[in-house]
């Protein structure tokens, strides 16, 4: 059947990327509140939910974008570095 669209999986195609940037923004972003203010059960069931069936290193490279995203006048290189991605990813 040439000419129609693929099948999308779940509601908008790419429903799994966006829920795993979805909660390392929002770990990232728990992260930098006060340690007395952090929520560490809900914090831990987010560590959980991102690391449930994908590789450590993409669950890392996940978080360092998203704090990137979330702090832009911080040296990128420094958050690839802080959580353990070295100069292979560029």
């Amino acid at each position: 059947m040439w000419g129609l669209p693929m099948p999308k999986k779940g509601i908008t195609g790419h429903d799994d990327w966006v829920l795993t940037e979805a909660l390392a923004t929002a770990l990232v972003a728990l992260e930098q509140l006060e340690p007395k203010h952090q929520p560490n059960a809900h914090m831990d069931d987010i560590r959980k939910l991102l690391a449930n069936g994908k590789e450590p290193a993409a669950v890392s490279l996940h978080l360092a974008q998203a704090k990137c995203r979330l702090f832009p006048e911080l040296d990128p290189l420094k958050i690839y570095r802080e959580y353990g991605i070295g100069e292979e990813y560029g």
